[in-house]
C-alpha cells in the first residue's frame, strides 16, 4: 500500500457513514436485519473504547497527590486492562502491575488504576503502553524508582496472523532504583508473582 506524509482531509461523512461503507466493502448488507444499527454500535463502541484521548493523564495525578513520610514500596498489582493494537485494530487485554518507591509524596491508589486506563482506552502497543505509566508516574511525583509490567494476550496473534491462542506477550519499564538496583527490581517481581491463599 501506498504511504504519504500528506495531511489527511476528513470526508463530511460520519463514521456511521464510513461503517455502513465497510459493510458493504466486506461483502454485507448493512440493512438486512441484524446490521441496521451496527454502525451506530460501532460509533458508540470505538468512541467509549478510544476516550483515553480525551482525558489528561497528569491531570488525573495532581488531584490525588498527598505528601507522606513514607519510603517503602507501593505496589498496585493484577490491575485488569483492555486496548486496542494500533496496527489491526483487535483487542489486548491482560494484567498491569505498577510500583513505585516514594520520595515524599504517594498517589491515592485510586488514581494507578485510572491512569492505566487513559492510556490504555487509546490506540496502543504493548511496549508503549508500559512505559508511558511508568514515565507519568516518575514526572508526577519524582520517586526514587518506578516499575511496570504487563502481561497481556492480543487477539491481533490469536485470531489472524500466526494464530497462537495461548501466547501472551510481557513488557516491563523499569525507571531509577528498579532499573540500578538489582535486589528492589527482585523484590518487585517476587511480590507481583505471589498469590495468597484464595489464588488471587
Amino acid at each position: 500500500m501506498k504511504q504519504t506524509t500528506e495531511p489527511l482531509t476528513l470526508t463530511s461523512a460520519s463514521l456511521e457513514d464510513l461503517m455502513r461503507e465497510v459493510l458493504v466493502r466486506i461483502g454485507e448488507d448493512p440493512n438486512r436485519d441484524g446490521l441496521q444499527r451496527t454502525p451506530e454500535r460501532v460509533d458508540r463502541s470505538l468512541h467509549f473504547l478510544t476516550r483515553g484521548y480525551q482525558e489528561n493523564p497528569e491531570k488525573i495525578l495532581q488531584d490525588a497527590m498527598f505528601d507522606v513520610t513514607y519510603d517503602e514500596m507501593v505496589i498496585v498489582k493484577d490491575i485488569e486492562m483492555f486496548s486496542l493494537c494500533e496496527h489491526h485494530m483487535l483487542p489486548f487485554f491482560g494484567k498491569v502491575h505498577v510500583a513505585y518507591l516514594p520520595q515524599g509524596k504517594v498517589i491515592g491508589l485510586s488514581k494507578i488504576p485510572r491512569l492505566v486506563d487513559i492510556f490504555a482506552r487509546r490506540l496502543q502497543v504493548q511496549e508503549r503502553l508500559t512505559t508511558q505509566i511508568a514515565e507519568t508516574i516518575q514526572h508526577a511525583i519524582n520517586p526514587l524508582g518506578v516499575g511496570v509490567v504487563i502481561e497481556a494476550r492480543h487477539l491481533c496473534m490469536m485470531m489472524r496472523g500466526v494464530e497462537k491462542q495461548h501466547s501472551s506477550a510481557v513488557t516491563s519499564s523499569m525507571l531509577g532504583a528498579f532499573r540500578n538496583e538489582h535486589e528492589t527490581r527482585e523484590e518487585f517481581l517476587a511480590l507481583i508473582r505471589a498469590r495468597n491463599n484464595n489464588g488471587y
